[in-house]
């Protein structure tokens, strides 16, 4: 095993499945845990003894060998090695994947590495890696192009072959044509002879008929007609009429016609037929050109689609590239098309496949930033992403396949254990049972491909393989989670680590200690300071091993076992021998929730009988205890270290001062303060007033006597000044005969009692003294004894005889606690006792009403009436009457809180009460006795129907209903704002953990300039603001130049002084923010540590102690505003809590304000409802031109030119002069003897102003304003703010708005605390430009190492980067660490150790929480020092013993090993880790090795 202090460094990267081997001791392959039957682990199963070691110390599974003389053997039997059972938690197995499995925080993390490397979408990885889709992995150029070739030369030949189908056809169209048309001409012509053949038959009918009727008419000339003769139809002589020659003409005419009509019909008949044929004829062309179209078009329409085909054909073959995804369908088609020429696969083992043929790292990394330099937007992001993830690769040495699991490790079967319960049942852990789905779906897998199963059901295999594995590294990450018995998820190994049950935050950073109890607190009124009462059955249970040994040395019991029995039974001696032991150590008490470091205090334990343990009254503000049911924790620190620590550094009486305000925490409150005031209290005219003394004692022994009261006005004559103010007449005496001041001074006995239990440098106060007085008594009492100017040897020497010799400072340090904590302790007892000895008590009577109150009452109803009166008749509007009647009550409350107070009677106990700051205030008493007033509904907006009653009255029914609301929501926001402050201060810890004095000066000339005008704005005085700080400046008299003090001094009291006196309005002063240390913070620049009082030592955990002070009083701040005026303004949108957090994770705040973006005038303009509010930025330049006396201007006044106009011109021939030319555009100025040319230049920007937006005070037309000033009211964007006005004034502005949360709930908080939080938020820059470093464009840098790679680039003579200041938000701020483990012990645990490992990032270790985590002791504290020393003596002997290690994580040649286990022996003396009983002391500081050692290791394992 590594030994804890033998590395200081600690690396995490990729594990090669060769490193998985290496750890394993075996592989898994059964997925069987325990036989139920014997309860002996199973052979080659998840708890193997073979692999995993023995179940049982120095016993082999069969029982062969057992004893541990067999130490080492391996059972030739079982396989079992001999050896501690508690190697269980240590050995690892693996199980050999049949498949390659992809890791799901590398697949589904964002962004997607895996993704990214590969340049595929998360969605398309995710589809190849679950068997949804294919991947590309394998392209055969050349059968690429040959099968390109082929399908071109396979498609010129279809394309051949059809255009020569369709010249065939066309050939056989034409013969056909001809063929039809020959048959048509011959058919004509046998029509022409038919119709001529018909028509020479009718012809010669027609004839014959004529000649016949002829013939007859001849035989019958000059008869007359038998009847009517016909010829064709047509009447030729009628019946009775004589037949003539006429006769015969007329037939004559009649053959003629019938022959001429005959003819005209043969010709019509000729010409039909001819048409016919022609139109046939027409036809049959006009049918042969259709088809011949017809064919010529389907020809086209073919090529086109071969051509179409052939594209999609070649396009798909084009896209045959590796990484393409995909479908079934393109797959499938893709292989038709293109056989052999790619090999497409799914699954992790494709993409490994991928990554290992074609992923050159180096030739990557060129490629992607040639990408960088050379590309825009979306293009150059993209590649920059992507080189991140290279570059990472490339630098941590890493292999980008190791992100696919092929062998998967298997922890040790004690971390994920499985118990028998009480049933017989047995409980196990979720571990357990998702390895068995791992195991039992590889073991299926491994089967199916045995038998060579059907691919499909191989891939469902896998698929199934790499869900069970993705569920074990992280279960419900993708897809549904996989769940146990009784739908319960199962927890994954990432589960293990993350969340607040995880490994890191319940088990690394907090753990459960032996040695300790509670008990519920009662209040020691008789305890010292630096006392706790411990229960004696408690203590007997907490010291039962230490009683045990003292037994068996007192002789009261032979051996332990006896001792043990004795305490059992609880002996009378036990007790005894338990006050014995517990003389040396203390015990340390703790109130949960711990919010500050003083929540955990050392204490002396006295025993006591009882069951509670008894707490000191004035430590209860530290714990912010009370003793109504509270409960703490005891625990006792065990080592010598330990207790020293406890005692010199967290006894209570040495943590008098609060860390964050530098203010006494131990402050009398309460009874305490009653007590004071009372005694300190004057009443004229009591028994004795006016009476006087010639000394104190006189003036107590008449008091004893009963002659004069305890409050009675008297005079004393006394040794001594007054300190401070005096409410009484005081006069000066002559001194007596040492030369001692004496004065004769009008006081009282109390105050004369009170007094004498005060530290003679303390004296003479007096005053009436309430809470605030007693604060005063002691931090004065803990200055004055601090300072060691007021001591002498011998106070010191007192220190010496109880901690030995050390620092001056330190020995005032503690003399001044000493001091203090005992006059504390007096003050105590005193208050106690006037407390009680005044009898105050409080009843129903004492709460008087007074009598003013009805009155007030009266007179606001009656403006309440008015003003309703104007609203109706509509003078005013709904909103303007909500607001006056909310101010009349709010006035009325006021008045009579005013009567109230004026009403109490200042001796009656309410009146002391509140008077003294003991309990209660004016407010609470004035809902008693005067009236409660305005209440807010559920919105926080406030009801203007007032509670006009008070407590002593009672209140109507609807009065007590409208206050519900009010006192609900308070209840409801303290229980969620509890929550919120502890989240915040968690956030704040993790920031600033790293934080620590780390050095003297960090040598910067920067600082911060504090303003007196400030004042107002951050509620706190200037003075304050200065205390304790160190001037970066000389600070010099304004009035006579003096320097007052030199740079580096430190600005204590007497200097705030002298600041005051000579009004003094600004100081230049060392600041956390401006410090340059590059790990930590320098002791100059953080100044004063508060707690002491004196400036911060080395060690000293400022970013721990700084969130501390700004979370603890978290709880105090209001969640939400309840707007005591009128109507919310713009201003307290928000306040409180949530504007805390706004500030420190710098949002954009609610109720932004609206920042002037240039220097320039305002000019407020309304366009159509809309209000504009622009600035003006103008720049007027100036050309003068000399006008002689003969010149006349051209141009009139106030005309406005352009660049090269004629402005005059010579008026005189005889004076022939050049043209005056205009040099610029502008407006003409004509003057005396000279003519300008004025031009303006602007500059506009312009902003809309919502409506209910209020302008910020003095914005108004033509009033000039600078960049980044308020234009309308609201909280300003930190972030616009550090672009418009840079870092300096965005860290004033943030640790300015912080504090006016605070104090406007009047908590006090040192500036210092916050500006080392804010300091954190602008550690980083963000990369713009990266010039010759190895940077990237867009990556966060801290700002020292950024300065420091740039200084080292300027030296070499390169290009430096430019960056610009990043704000970060203390959540972002806390995950950007350099510390791997402290950001993942804070959130996002998984994405933090995914980049983590990737980058292969090395912590040094110089933080607290990463220490913590690994079990290191703390860098900080008094160790640091020593530690630093010792780190420099040995790395000189480590050089010439290991040669040339670096103080980076470095693998080492092996040193001779004598040398080795030399130096190591020479380090542990020097470290002094063993104490006298041999055992090593957890609780040094100093016991261990500095950061920068690197020692070889003992292993053969060579890592550092």
């Amino acid at each position: 095993m590594l030994e804890i202090n033998d590395f200081s460094a600690i690396r995490i990267s990729l594990a090669s499945p060769e490193d998985i081997l290496s750890w394993s001791h075996g592989e898994v392959t059964k997925p069987e845990t325990i036989n139920y039957r014997t309860l002996k682990p199973e052979r080659d199963g998840l708890f193997c003894e073979r692999i995993f070691g023995p179940t049982k110390d120095w016993e082999c599974y069969c029982g062969k060998y057992k004893r541990v003389r067999y130490k080492g053997v391996v059972c030739d039997k079982c396989g079992v090695e001999v050896t501690r059972s508690k190697v269980r938690r240590e050995r690892m197995g693996h199980i050999s994947l049949a498949s390659p499995v992809s890791h799901i925080w590398f697949v589904k993390g964002t962004p997607s590495r895996l993704g990214l490397l590969l340049d595929i979408s998360p969605r398309n990885l995710e589809r190849v890696l679950y068997f949804a889709s294919y991947m590309i992995v394998h392209v055969d150029e050349e059968l690429k192009a040959q099968a390109r070739e082929a399908l071109q030369a396979e498609y010129r030949e279809k394309r051949e072959r059809i255009q020569q189908e369709a010249e065939s056809k066309q050939i056989e169209l034409s013969t056909q044509l001809t063929q039809d048309l020959g048959g048509m001409e011959s058919a004509q012509i046998t029509t022409q002879r038919r119709i001529e053949e018909e028509y020479r038959r009718l012809r010669d009918e027609i004839s014959a008929e004529a000649e016949r009727l002829r013939s007859d008419l001849e035989e019958k000339q000059g008869e007359a007609a038998e009847e009517d003769i016909l010829f064709r139809g047509t009447v030729l002589i009628e019946e009775g009429e004589i037949i003539t020659e006429k006769t015969l003409d007329a037939l004559d005419e009649l053959l003629d016609q019938e022959l001429e009509t005959l003819e005209q019909r043969k010709q019509r008949d000729l010409e039909d037929a001819e048409q016919l044929t022609g139109a046939e004829r027409e036809r049959k062309e006009y049918e042969a050109s259709q088809e011949r179209e017809r064919l010529q078009e389907r020809l086209q329409s073919e090529l086109d689609r071969l051509v179409r085909e052939e594209k999609e054909r070649l396009e798909q073959i084009d896209s045959i590239k590796l990484k393409r995804i995909l479908s079934e369908q393109e797959y499938r088609a893709l292989r038709e098309i293109a056989p052999g020429v790619f090999r497409a696969d799914m699954g992790a083992g494709a993409v490994r496949d991928m990554i290992v043929r074609t992923i050159d790292l180096d030739k990557l990394a060129e490629e992607l930033q040639n990408e960088v330099y050379t590309t825009q937007g979306q293009r150059r992001k993209k590649a920059t992403k992507r080189l991140r993830v290279v570059e990472a690769f490339r630098k941590s040495g890493n292999r980008p396949e190791w992100m696919i699991l092929t062998v998967l490790p298997v922890i040790p079967p004690d971390l994920r254990p499985m118990v028998q319960l009480d049933g017989g049942r047995f409980a196990t852990s979720d571990l357990n049972d998702l390895y068995r789905r791992v195991i039992n779906r590889n073991n299926r897998l491994k089967r199916l491909m045995e038998l060579n199963a059907p691919e499909i059901i191989v891939r469902n295999e896998k698929r199934m393989l790499q869900e069970a594995v993705d569920a074990l590294i992280d279960n419900g990450r993708r897809g549904r989670a996989v769940s146990g018995k009784g739908k319960h998820r199962l927890k994954s190994l990432s589960d293990m680590l993350k969340g607040k049950q995880g490994r890191f935050r319940q088990n690394l950073l907090g753990k459960r200690v032996d040695y300790s109890g509670r008990s519920v607190i009662v209040v020691g009124p008789d305890l010292k300071l630096h006392q706790c009462g411990l229960p004696k059955k408690m203590a007997l249970e907490l010291f039962k091993p230490f009683v045990m040994r003292r037994l068996v040395e007192k002789g009261f019991a032979h051996n332990i076992k006896s001792a043990k029995r004795i305490v059992e039974r609880v002996r009378p001696e036990v007790w005894d021998v338990l006050e014995e032991v517990i003389k040396d150590y203390l015990v340390l008490l703790n109130r949960a929730p711990s919010l500050h470091r003083l929540s955990i205090q050392a204490f002396e334990a006295k025993l006591i009988e009882g069951s509670a343990i008894q707490l000191h009254p004035l430590v209860c503000a530290a714990f912010n205890a009370d003793f109504d049911g509270d409960q703490m924790a005891v625990h006792v620190p065990l080592s010598r270290k330990a207790q020293e620590e406890a005692r010199m550094r967290m006894l209570s009486k040495y943590n008098l001062l609060s860390p964050a305000t530098g203010d006494p925490i131990i402050t009398p409150s309460q009874d305490i303060v009653l007590g004071c005031y009372y005694l300190t209290m004057v009443k004229d005219g009591a028994k004795g007033s006016g009476k006087m003394f010639a000394s104190i004692d006189e003036a107590l022994l008449a008091y004893d006597k009963g002659l004069i009261d305890i409050q009675a006005p008297i005079f004393v004559r006394m040794t001594g000044t007054v300190y401070g103010e005096s409410d009484r007449p005081v006069r000066m005496l002559s001194p007596d005969e040492n030369g001692a001041p004496r004065m004769l001074l009008e006081t009282t006995i109390g105050r004369i009692i009170f007094n004498n239990e005060l530290l003679e440098p303390l004296r003479f106060r007096n005053r009436l003294i309430a809470k605030k007085g007693l604060r005063e008594i002691i931090a004065d009492c803990y200055k004055y004894y601090t300072n060691l100017n007021n001591l002498t040897e011998a106070d010191l020497d007192t220190i010496r005889a109880m901690y030995g010799d050390r620092p001056r400072d330190d020995l005032a340090r503690y003399f001044g606690s000493e001091m203090t904590a005992s006059q504390a302790d007096r003050i105590k007892t005193l208050g106690f006792r006037y407390a009680t000895r005044g009898g105050m008590t409080i009843g129903v009577d004492d709460i008087e009403i007074p009598p003013k109150k009805q009155d007030i009452l009266a007179e606001a109803e009656k403006r309440v009436t008015e003003v309703e009166r104007q609203f109706r008749r509509g003078l005013i509007t709904e909103e303007e009457r909500y607001r006056e009647i909310v101010e009349i009550w709010q006035n009325a409350t006021k008045q009579t809180t005013e009567a109230v107070k004026q009403h109490l009677n200042p001796f009656g106990p309410v009146a002391m009460m509140v008077n003294s700051a003991a309990r209660g205030n004016i407010n609470q008493l004035s809902q008693m006795a005067g009236m409660r007033g305005l209440m807010s509904d559920p919105t926080g907006r406030i009801i203007e129907l007032p509670i006009k009653s008070n407590f002593r009255e009672g209140l109507s029914v609807l009065e007590y209903f409208v206050s519900t609301h009010g006192g609900r929501k308070g209840l409801a926001d303290t229980a969620l704002r509890t929550a919120d402050a502890g989240y915040l201060t968690r956030r704040l810890i993790d920031v600033a953990q790293d934080n620590i004095v780390t050095i003297d000066d960090c040598g910067t000339d920067e600082g911060l300039w504090i303003y007196r005008a400030d004042d107002r704005e951050v509620l706190q005085d200037f003075e304050q603001r200065i205390l304790g700080r160190l001037l970066a400046a000389p600070l010099v008299d304004p009035r006579t130049g003096e320097i007052l003090a030199n740079r580096n001094d430190e600005i204590d009291e007497a200097l705030v002084r002298k600041c005051k006196e000579l009004a003094i309005d600004a100081v230049y002063v060392r600041s956390p923010l401006a410090c340059k240390a590059d790990y930590g913070i320098c002791r100059m620049c953080y100044g004063r540590n508060l707690a002491t009082g004196k400036l911060v030592d080395i060690g000293e955990a400022v970013g721990i102690i700084a969130a501390q002070s700004i979370g603890e009083p978290g709880t105090q701040l209001t969640l939400r505003t309840f707007h005591t005026g009128g109507v919310a303004s713009a201003d307290d949108i928000t306040q409180g809590l949530p504007r805390v957090q706004e500030i420190f994770e710098a949002r954009t705040p609610k109720g932004k304000a609206i920042l002037a973006e240039i220097d320039g005038i305002v000019e407020l303009v309304r366009e159509d409802e809309v209000r504009k509010i622009r600035v003006v930025a103008t720049e007027l330049y100036t050309d003068d031109h000399e006008l002689p006396p003969h010149y006349e201007p051209v141009v009139a006044d106030g005309a406005q030119v352009n660049e090269g106009d004629v402005l005059a011109q010579s008026n005189r021939a005889d004076l022939n002069g050049e043209p005056i030319v205009a040099r610029i555009a502008g407006v003409v100025r004509i003057g005396a003897g000279q003519i300008s040319v004025i031009n303006e230049e602007r500059e506009v920007r312009e902003v809309v102003a919502p409506h209910t937006a209020r302008l910020a005070p003095g914005i108004e037309n033509g009033a000039r304003v600078v960049a980044g000033q308020h234009l309308t009211e609201g909280s300003a964007d930190p972030q616009e703010l550090l672009a418009l006005q840079g870092r300096e004034a965005v860290q004033r502005y943030l640790v300015n708005e912080a504090q006016k949360v605070y104090r406007s709930q009047g908590v006090d908080i040192n500036d210092k605390h916050i500006e080392v939080i804010v300091r954190q938020m602008l550690r980083r820059v963000r990369i713009e430009e990266p010039g010759d470093t190895d940077y990237l464009p867009g990556e966060l840098i801290d700002s020292t190492e950024f300065v420091r790679k740039n200084a080292e680039i300027i030296s070499q003579g390169g290009e430096p980067a430019t960056a610009s200041t990043m704000l970060l938000g203390i959540t972002k701020a806390s995950l950007t660490t350099d510390s791997f483990l402290a950001a993942a012990s804070f959130q996002e645990t998984t994405r933090v150790l995914t980049e983590a490992a990737i980058t292969g990032k090395v912590d040094y270790l110089r933080g607290l929480k990463e220490n913590v985590v690994i079990g290191k002791l703390i860098p900080a504290g008094t160790g640091i020092e020593k530690r630093r020393q010792l780190a420099e003596e040995i790395i000189g002997e480590l050089a010439n013993v290991a040669p040339a290690t670096s103080t980076a994580v470095v693998e080492q040649e092996r040193p001779d090993r004598e040398a080795d286990e030399a130096l190591r022996r020479r380090l542990r003396a020097l470290i002094g880790g063993d104490g006298d009983d041999g055992e090593r002391n957890n609780g040094d500081f100093d016991d261990q090795v500095g950061e920068d050692v690197v020692i070889p290791p003992d292993d053969d394992d060579q890592e550092a």
